[in-house]
This record gives structure tokens, sequence and C-alpha cells, in this order.
């Protein structure tokens, strides 16, 4: 039975004599334009956003907190950072930013994330726009060619995001410092840097290559007990992870303007205790 919801045979290339031939490119009669473009402009605004400052080369460090988009921070024109993750392994890359150095791996891994490709291929290839509405491309080759078919490194990216989001957490453990570098004190910097770990955390571990990882590929739960509660644990997890792909996203570049107002000067770090 037609529903009415197919795309025409001449969009699709594909005759089906019981399919009515409508030649609507679609009957939706609702907004369905508005989440994908809700999804273009808000992963644009972070796109704009977090190239200005990883091209900045400045203002990433205010003691004791350290901008996400630069740690560790691996190379030699890292500013100073006391008890921070100043490692400078490689050399001034030309005054490059440092952090073109460290983004390019949490961004692999959100380029190649399940969401994340839902996300801009409807928002910004069409691919297609919309459940429903046809996509606009005479052909259609999915993740089988390049360079879509880099895909499919998202598992590896996973293992790379995993000592990135450990060291995001040093750097909130760090933060339990004033400026001086004295122990036992706590800002608003603090909570906002926690509160961008725990998200980090919880969108790396929701991952789908996560949650393979650790249960996908067992054929007898009951023999795996501990694997069996992880694989649940992160199974909830990844209920919700468009979720914690927005809430993450946000929270980082929350964490790094931050950091950045205050290395700038436009305010001091309120004081807890």
């Amino acid at each position: 039975m037609a529903t009415g919801t197919e795309p025409p045979a001449r969009l699709t290339g594909v005759h089906d004599a019981s399919r009515a031939e409508i030649p609507a490119r679609h009957l939706r009669t609702d907004r369905w334009w508005l989440a994908p473009a809700a999804t273009a402009a808000g992963l644009l605004a972070f796109i704009v956003y977090s190239t200005w400052r990883a091209f900045a080369n400045a203002d990433y460090y205010a003691a004791p907190y350290v901008s996400p988009f630069y740690s560790p921070c691996l190379a030699e024109n890292c500013v100073p950072m006391q008890g921070g993750p100043n490692w400078a392994l490689f050399g001034s890359w030309w005054g490059l930013s440092p952090a073109l150095l460290i983004l390019v791996f949490p961004l692999g891994f959100r380029l190649t994330c399940y969401y994340y490709r839902k996300a801009y291929y409807r928002g910004f290839w069409a691919s297609p726009p919309a459940c429903a509405v046809a996509e606009p491309h005479a052909k259609y080759t999915g993740e089988t060619r390049f360079p879509l078919v880099l895909q499919n490194l998202h598992r590896y990216f996973f293992y790379a995001a995993l000592p990135v989001a450990a060291i995001l957490t040093y750097d909130a453990l760090l933060t339990f410092r004033n400026e001086d570098y004295e122990w036992g004190h706590m800002g608003l910097g603090t909570l906002v840097f926690l509160v961008n770990t725990v998200l980090i955390w919880a969108y790396t571990l929701s991952c789908h290559s996560c949650r393979h990882i650790i249960g996908g590929r067992l054929k007898h739960f009951s023999q795996h007990p501990v694997r069996y509660r992880l694989w649940g644990f992160v199974g909830r997890l990844n209920a919700r992870h468009m979720l914690l792909a927005w809430a993450s996203l946000i929270s980082v570049a929350l964490c790094d303007l931050y950091v950045y107002l205050l290395a700038t000067g436009a305010f001091t770090d309120p004081r807890i205790f």
C-alpha cells in the first residue's frame, strides 16, 4: 500500500507499479526543515568559534585554568603552566597554535560519531534533510567511497578520545588550586571544569563503538556478568547519546570561553572557598 510519503520514481530512479506517482517532493505539511536548519546553525556556530579560538594562539591559560582546546599543550611555544600538562613534545611548528596539535583527535572522534554523521548529513548535505523527504542528490554511494569511507575510523578515534578525556579530568583536578597554585581552593571555574569533564566522559562512554567493544560480541551474558553490567550502563548512556553530544559540545565551548574571559581580564574568577 502506498503511504504517500515515498519519493516518486523520478527522484529515486526506481519504478514501483504499486506506488503512486506523486509529483511533489513530499507531502509533509509540518515545518520539517526546522530540525536540520537548527542542527546546521548549532554546528556552524561551534565550527566558527572553535576555529577562531584554535588559530588565536592566545588567552588560553589563566592560572589555574587551561582551555580544553589547548590541553595537553604539546608545543614549545605554549605559555608556562605550573603543574599543567605542558610537555613540549613538538617544536614551535612555525608559530602555529598548539591547539592544532590536539584538536584533531576529539574533532575526529566527533566527526565520525554516529549521531554527528546524522546531524551533518541532514543539516549540511541534505542526505536526506528529514524523514519522508527525498534526497536532492542524483546519486548516493553512502560511506563506501572516499572521503566518507573514513567514517569507519570512528573506533580508532574513540581510543584516542579516552586519553584526552583523562587529561581533561587531570585539568579539572588542578582547578582546586588558586592563582598562586596553592591547593585546597575552589572557584566558579572549578565547577565549570567539573561539569565539562563529566559531560565529556558521559558522551565518550555513550559512544556506539564503546558499547560494542564492551559487550557487542558476547554470546552468553551469563558467563560475563561484569561486562554485562558495564554494557547495560553504557547502553543507558547510549540512549541519551544525542543529548550528551550537544551538552558536551556546548560545555567544552563554554569552558574555553570562561578561560578566555579570565585571561583577557573581563572578570575575576569568583572564589567559593
